[in-house]
């Protein structure tokens, strides 16, 4: 029995799998609400992930496959879904992972994210940081508050992507979508061209790279509203992953910049609903006079305290919003204990709020 790659989109579709892995000696295996599921078949020979690769992989890929060891890029499955995936070389055969890409929209309310959030989103200028692992759901939150703009205000939308997820129509806005690879040669090149686009709003996929984050605050500076992602968790350690990125005579510097750039930093983990799916929990950190001096005096540290005691201004802390879902019957305690900051707090408020723990 051979595998056919369009029978595996379809199963992927019809079993709402986040992600397919393609990998030598295991059968096709998709994840489904976080765990890993294996397709009920053989095990995949070092010919049969070459031939599901070359099925949806270009020339081009295969090309940059051989040379570089790995190829990332987007695609769709017919009217059914769209994908992104990464393509490897490992012990000399090919493996792949596919992650499905929701084919709607969701809206900021689908996702949890407070209705505070407008306020922020509908800003002329700054910096919004979606940070979280990889997995978290960063794409979709962002992909969200893009269309949020793009449905309530007129402007030119740039997004610069490493590949291309959602696609977006015009709407009230203008949207441009640049690949990088494709379209752009790198992050960095696209915010400066971007600069010379009319862009109300730049939204930047990923900021890997000292000249990214430089590009990025610089457009924040000059009076745009800039989204980014990073795979931080929690604002004061995102702020503290940009400063690190400068060499030292510039630490200060981009500390000033960034006290007076940022707008918010939104950090998120998905987490295992009961009963199925999965849910994300946020820690939302809003830029206010105090916390743009502890950003500019390099006392991150106590950006918590006053993210706790924040929320007349719309902010809350990871934990106690994992709270909130446990309160809400959404998620168990052992999960929201998984995925707090203060795991001694948090399980002491779960027992305060007659959290049974598995034993």
């Amino acid at each position: 029995m051979s595998y056919e790659m369009n029978d595996l989109l379809e199963l992927m579709v019809d079993q709402g799998a986040s992600d397919l892995h393609i990998q030598v000696n295991q059968p096709p295996t998709l994840r489904i609400d976080g765990g890993m599921t294996p397709v009920d078949g053989p095990k995949l020979s070092p010919q049969d992930t070459e031939d599901l690769m070359k099925a949806i992989t270009s020339a081009t890929n295969q090309e940059r496959l051989k040379t570089t060891g790995g190829a990332d890029f987007g695609f769709a499955y017919l009217d059914l879904a769209r994908f992104r995936v990464s393509v490897l070389r490992a012990k000399g055969n090919y493996g792949m992972v596919l992650r499905q890409i929701p084919k709607d929209l969701f809206t900021l309310a689908d996702i949890g994210l407070p209705e505070r959030i407008k306020e922020l989103i509908s800003r002329p200028r700054g910096l919004i940081l979606v940070t979280g692992p990889t997995g978290s759901g960063k794409s979709t939150t962002l992909a969200s508050m893009i269309n949020w703009i793009n449905e309530h205000m007129d402007g030119h939308i740039i997004t610069i992507e490493d590949p291309i997820e959602y696609f977006h129509d015009h709407k009230k806005s203008i949207v441009t979508q640049r690949e990088v690879g494709n379209d752009v040669g790198s992050f960095s090149e696209a915010i400066r061209g971007a600069l010379r686009q009319d862009p109300d709003v730049i939204l930047v996929g990923e900021m890997r790279d000292l000249e990214t984050i430089e590009a990025a605050v610089g457009a924040a500076e000059t009076g745009h509203l800039v989204f980014a992602t990073l795979h931080t968790t929690g604002a004061a350690r995102t702020v503290d992953r940009i400063v690190d990125a400068f060499p030292a005579h510039m630490k200060d510097q981009i500390r000033t910049q960034l006290a007076s750039s940022i707008v918010a930093v939104i950090s998120q983990v998905l987490c295992k609903k009961i009963g199925g799916g999965r849910v994300a929990s946020f820690e939302i950190m809003v830029t206010t006079t105090s916390i743009a001096q502890l950003i500019r005096e390099n006392k991150t540290y106590r950006i918590a305290s006053d993210i706790q005691t924040g929320a007349t201004h719309g902010m809350i802390s990871l934990d106690a919003h994992l709270m909130s879902l446990f309160n809400r019957g959404l998620i168990s305690p052992e999960e929201a204990l998984s995925k707090s900051q203060n795991a001694a707090d948090m399980r002491k408020n779960l027992i305060e709020n007659g959290a049974k723990f598995a034993r």
